[in-house]
């Protein structure tokens, strides 16, 4: 279960610090030659219980805002006896962490960010998994016309030119990327040290910038999949612009692709590539990818994600199928 350190913010929205949880960590020391009276003759014969394999899972925040991966996972856990240890952050963090060989391997949504992984020699291989859209919510009352929009990059200007408080990521992930972006195709370039009033960079997951965006009754940029995990909870928030489903979403440059990548054990001596190639091949098989696709239909009445693997392996310049 992931555990979020709630915000504090000021009249103005501003973050002004982040409330760390402590959590109590119980260690068992076993000490040689101690162990209690009558328990000793037994102990040639007690075989202390295997410790699973750990395969360490680096994704974005959506895969686990969603629940994909709690629906997911326990079928790869219980077909290769392991277990997985997910970090769930922003695509650039967790680009950071298969940097330093800290994951073996990805789940993240950043194609550029991930060619220049792939260049940088830290991917041994990337393939495409799913992908969704990214949609523009905002109050009901919409103040800044964004409903109007024929693009994207106009609903942005109409944000910029209305002074519309907009919550941003701010945390380098995929979504993040694209937001800076759109901001950049409409001319914008607002960021946290511009000192803009109705820019507000939380430095938080899509869940928390939704919630918060909720409470100012601001704009934000949201994958449609989170968007639709969340919208019951969000009652002042509706989709001003990208449609009520991907079909309907009139801007193509939307599209939200995610890959799996594979670290490299070339880079990073400590990476189990075998476990992880199998785990890539695990979320490419047809039986993955038809519960990937099958997944939120019967709570949100459509998929959160499509899946698009095509067995290929690309290791090359990454392009949207």
């Amino acid at each position: 279960m992931l555990r979020v350190a709630p915000l504090t913010y000021d009249a103005r929205g501003g973050l002004i610090r982040m409330r760390t949880r402590r959590f109590a960590l119980s260690l068992i020391i076993v000490v040689a030659g101690a162990a209690p009276i009558g328990l000793a003759a037994d102990a040639p014969h007690r075989a202390s219980a295997p410790q699973p394999v750990v395969l360490r899972l680096a994704t974005t925040t959506s895969t686990a805002d969603t629940g994909l991966l709690a629906a997911v996972l326990p079928g790869f856990e219980k077909s290769c006896g392991c277990r997985v240890d997910v970090v769930a952050v922003g695509t650039g963090q967790a680009l950071e962490i298969g940097r330093r060989g800290d994951a073996d391997v990805l789940l993240v949504h950043a194609p550029d960010q991930e060619a220049v992984f792939m260049k940088e020699g830290h991917g041994a291989r990337r393939d495409d998994v799913m992908y969704n859209d990214f949609v523009i919510v905002g109050p009901a009352a919409d103040p800044a016309g964004v409903k109007g929009a024929a693009t994207a990059k106009e609903a942005f200007r109409r944000i910029a030119a209305a002074r519309a408080s907009f919550a941003s990521r701010g945390d380098k992930s995929g979504t993040h990327s694209k937001e800076l972006a759109l901001w950049k195709a409409a001319g914008q370039s607002p960021t946290p040290t511009t000192a803009l009033p109705w820019y507000l960079s939380l430095g938080q997951g899509m869940g928390e910038t939704l919630g918060f965006a909720g409470e100012r009754q601001a704009y934000t940029l949201s994958d449609r999949g989170t968007w639709l995990f969340m919208q019951r909870t969000l009652p002042n928030l509706r989709v001003l612009f990208g449609g009520a489903s991907m079909r309907e979403n009139p801007d193509r440059d939307l599209r939200n692709q995610y890959g799996v990548i594979v670290v490299s054990r070339q880079q990073h001596a400590s990476v189990n590539a075998t476990l992880a190639t199998r785990f890539a091949d695990w979320l490419l098989s047809k039986a993955t990818q038809q519960r990937i696709g099958a997944f939120g239909r019967d709570t949100a009445g459509q998929s959160l994600f499509y899946p698009n693997s095509d067995g290929s392996r690309s290791t090359g310049p990454i392009g949207v199928r």
